[in-house]
């Protein structure tokens, strides 16, 4: 990066100051002028940068100091450090941003930024380059809209199927996280804006994230697993600051960590910029700041204290002022923070808010989708559709609208394009293009463990139309005027953290809830059973609730600490309207994210399927291609109960497939879902993960074979959550508050292999319209290799021809396999670097990989360094983790390979 008046680092090894005016002069030019900078400095090598930063710091007073070190409460900023004004130091205006830039302030541009495709997405993408584009996008709409640090990105590994958060990040392998979000950072300070690396470190679910979720970890599988992405991030690209997590690890908090922060990440990994906690993350004022964290930020509740708690201020000071805390690492803490924002141009050039390029980022953001998405499943040539398609059905409650996950990280887009939308516009008038929903609309209630929702279907309000009437009191025993009186699609609210103003993502076809929405919720209409049988109904909840069926009580749970389901079990005579009244009371155990839950769902006899999904079966029949959008609801704040599909879409899908052979599905969720019950007859998939805001014109473009897709999964989809590497319980919720780690280094498909569990779909995998060969496999091991694996260059060449009929882009992929060593055990295979090559028809092209040396080396312990045992390591060259086409081999400490 850069110091606006100081040194300028290149890649290749330091400038000292003064040696090259003319290119200081220039960026400072730049920067003044509010251009982008070049991506190849590093700010923390800015010796002219420094020295301003210590001769800053020696003007301050104790108390500024202890200002810098803690956020405050901010109208528009949930992470804001306010200014100092004497000393003419900035603001810190932070915002969320992992999957773009969310703008809390209503007066910057309406709030609206260009929603990106999330971070899994591109991750899909393999493609460096691509996410330091996707960086600089994000850092330009965070200088233009007022911010100078952005809390992006993260590189949580993606170890359980159904983390609620999996789409923020990169995907299941340390390599591919790092390696992209390094590439983030680089494009993210290119501008005078600070990057965040998050959420240091083990932060891998949602599941007890605020009420002491405790990873318990073996050291070989933090280091080679967890920990290098950060490295990575680092070493490449040089983050300003980083962000310590909710979560404990082996029994300490992440953000009071002395292993963590001073040991791991300051020492080990160099990490020069600032740690600052997660919103409410700080649990202590010696232990934190002493093991290494910078900067309290707020939110914070003890029970003693109470809201607001604040570690970082007066309990600071008098820390300093008894002798607890050391003056020394308060001013540590302090030009931690001051040096990057010298060196990154926060002092020289403060941002100040115009207007975005909206059609241009909006652009970039279809190019991304492109990338993104991934073809899983293509038979009978069912895609691409040609011109000759004369009618198509567009399925799903939400193929009108444009999906993306919940929480911190969820941007209000400048405009959306619809799936809908992009298919209308790209068939035009000659093509008859039809949407019906075939399912009820999705929320965070799809969280909520336990069956389904009834469906809208079999629910009649009080008014005469589908659903429930539902009132809404600002009391818990129904009295007062409702705050909210509506008929809704069925009975069901998950609040709490999801429903916190801006970070809701459910469909805009069900009336919006908020948090204020659930003291009390009466819900009534009638019942109407579609045939004869015996019905299971259902409620989740952790609060009160009673259910009434013709004015008899059928159930009544307690309130419980966690949401339970409680099941009554009932004879219904078909076409009969039952009267229905729900009354539900938020009177459960409180916790920090606590709201209302709760959710009425059923168990109908086999067969019964919802008319709904029968109308789109017969839109499909009359249609000549069909094309189903899924959704899931991913979010901050829950994990997934399962891998299902939501409200019923996994028989909306097996109807419409029945109904028409060329049924394409559209998967646009956060992460892995389960495809296995209802793939088969389905001809084609599509992975289109949260796609952005032109989510819609990217998949026709895909589909019409306008652009060849090229994704490559950047995780594992496995058949079902109980056919993975972390499918216990005392691994995946937890036993108690404990995460055991005991799968250790075998994280996503390296567990797949070890445990030789077969996925419905493997990392890496991705198919084209067109099809690659792979020849002359040759390997290279230069410069020697040295015991820390450093010192060399590890090379794969492999000559790739594009055999089909169409121009397409190839991610090869080269994984290496045991490692030559009795010492310790090690995966069967291992990402050790990839490289995409796009070819026109028939064209060959010799394509060239540089491995990662970490990938042949392994943790020891003992030594607490990287290791690289000396001998022959296999290596496999292909398309994915399982579709091999080469084998060789990899010499270390030999001649080389041949």
């Amino acid at each position: 990066m850069v110091g606006v008046a100081g040194l300028i680092v290149p890649a290749g090894g330091a400038v000292a100051a003064g040696d090259d005016p003319d290119g200081e002069a220039a960026v400072t030019e730049r920067l003044q002028q509010g251009r982008s900078l070049p991506t190849q400095w590093w700010w923390d090598e800015s010796g002219p940068d420094t020295r301003r930063a210590r001769a800053l710091l020696r003007q301050m007073t104790l108390d500024e100091k202890v200002d810098m070190l803690h956020g405050e409460l901010n109208n528009y900023y949930g992470f804001y450090n306010g200014p100092i004004e004497r000393l003419g130091i900035p603001a810190l205006t932070m915002a969320d941003g992992p999957a773009g830039v969310r703008i809390a302030n209503p007066d910057v541009n309406d709030q609206e930024s260009t929603q990106l495709p999330a971070p899994i997405a591109l991750a899909a993408t393999w493609d460096v380059a691509l996410a330091e584009q996707y960086g600089t996008v994000a850092g330009d709409e965070a200088f233009r809209t007022g911010h100078n640090v952005l809390l992006a990105p993260a590189v949580d590994i993606a170890r359980v199927a159904q983390a609620g958060r999996a789409f923020e990040a990169f995907g299941e392998d340390p390599l591919l996280s790092g390696t992209l979000g390094a590439a983030d950072i680089r494009g993210i300070q290119s501008h005078p804006v600070v990057a965040d690396i998050k959420h240091y470190n083990v932060y891998t679910q949602e599941t007890n994230r605020l009420s002491g979720g405790n990873a318990v970890i073996d050291e070989r599988a933090l280091q080679e697993i967890y920990t290098r992405p950060y490295a990575i991030g680092i070493e490449q690209g040089r983050p300003g600051s980083a962000m310590c997590a909710f979560n404990k690890v082996n029994g300490v908090q992440a953000c009071e960590s002395d292993e963590l922060l001073n040991r791991i990440l300051k020492t080990q990994l160099d990490f020069q910029g600032w740690v600052m906690s997660d919103y409410g993350a700080t649990h202590s004022t010696v232990q934190s700041i002493l093991s290494g964290m910078d900067q309290e930020m707020p939110g914070n509740t003890t029970p003693e204290v109470g809201p607001g708690t604040c570690f970082f201020c007066g309990p600071l000071l008098d820390a300093v002022r008894a002798g607890q805390v050391p003056e020394s690492r308060v001013d540590d803490a302090v030009l931690r923070i001051l040096r990057p924002m010298f060196a990154l141009g926060l002092f020289d050039n403060p941002p100040v808010v115009t207007d975005l390029p909206e059609a241009e980022h909006g652009e970039f953001a279809r190019q991304v989708a492109e990338r993104a998405m991934v073809l899983l499943k293509n038979e009978s040539g069912a895609l691409p559709l040609t011109g000759s398609v004369g009618s198509v059905a567009v399925i799903g409650a939400d193929a009108d609208t444009v999906v993306a996950g919940g929480g911190s990280s969820l941007v209000k887009p400048t405009y959306t394009v619809s799936p809908l939308e992009g298919i209308q516009a790209r068939v035009g008038p000659g093509v008859v293009v039809q949407h019906v929903a075939g399912a009820d609309p999705v929320t965070s209630a799809a969280l909520i463990p336990g069956p389904d929702p009834i469906p809208s279907d079999f629910l009649t309000s009080t008014d005469g139309t589908p659903g429930l009437r539902a009132e809404y009191f600002s009391t818990q025993d129904f009295s007062g005027t409702p705050i909210a009186d509506r008929t809704e699609p069925y009975a069901a609210i998950n609040a709490g953290f999801f429903l916190f103003e801006g970070f809701n993502a459910q469909s805009p076809h069900f009336p919006t809830q908020t948090r204020d929405m659930g003291p009390s919720i009466r819900w009534t209409g009638t019942l109407t059973a579609p045939v004869d049988g015996t019905y299971e109904l259902a409620v989740t909840t952790t609060g009160t609730a009673r259910v009434f069926l013709d004015d008899v009580e059928v159930l009544s749970p307690e309130p419980a600490s966690t949401p339970t389901t409680s099941t009554y079990t009932v004879d219904l005579v078909a076409g009969t309207a039952y009267d229905l009244r729900v009354e539900y009371v938020n009177d459960g155990p409180a916790g920090t994210d606590a709201g209302a839950v709760f959710q009425l769902g059923w168990t109908p006899p086999d067969g019964v399927v919802a008319p709904q999904a029968l109308a789109a079966a017969d839109l499909a029949r009359s249609s000549q291609a069909a094309v189903v959008v899924v959704r899931d609801y991913s979010s901050e704040g829950g994990d997934k109960p399962d891998l299902d599909l939501p409200n019923g879409q996994a028989e909306l899908v097996r109807q419409v497939a029945a109904a028409n052979p060329r049924t394409i599905v559209v998967l646009a969720t956060g992460g892995a879902v389960q495809t296995s019950d209802w793939e088969q007859g389905v001809p084609a998939i599509v992975h289109s993960w949260f796609g952005g805001q032109e989510q819609g014109n990217a998949l026709a473009r895909i589909l019409f074979g306008d652009v060849n897709p090229s994704g490559k999964l950047p995780i594992t989809m496995p058949v079902d959550e109980e056919s993975t590497p972390v499918s216990s319980p005392a691994q995946f919720p937890g036993d108690g508050l404990d995460q055991q780690f005991s799968e250790g280094i075998y994280v996503g498909y390296r567990g797949y292999e070890e445990e030789g569990i077969t996925p419905q779909y493997s990392f890496g995998t991705g198919l084209s319209y067109t099809t690659f060969d792979y020849r002359n496999l040759r390997t290279t091991v230069a410069g020697g290799l040295g015991a820390q694996g450093n010192g060399s260059r590890l090379q794969v060449k492999v000559a790739v021809r594009n055999t089909g009929a169409v121009a397409g882009t190839e991610t090869v992929q080269v994984y290496v396999g045991n490692l030559p060593t009795r010492q310790v055990q090690s995966a069967k295979k291992v990402l050790a670097g990839w490289a995409t090559v796009t070819l026109q028809p028939g064209e060959r092209q010799q394509v060239t990989v540089e491995l990662s040396p970490e990938s042949v080396s392994y943790w020891d312990v003992d030594r607490d360094r990287w290791r690289t045992p000396r001998g022959s390591i296999p290596v496999y060259v292909g398309s994915s983790s399982t579709d091999v086409r080469l084998t060789g081999s990899l010499r270390i400490g030999g001649p080389g390979m041949r």
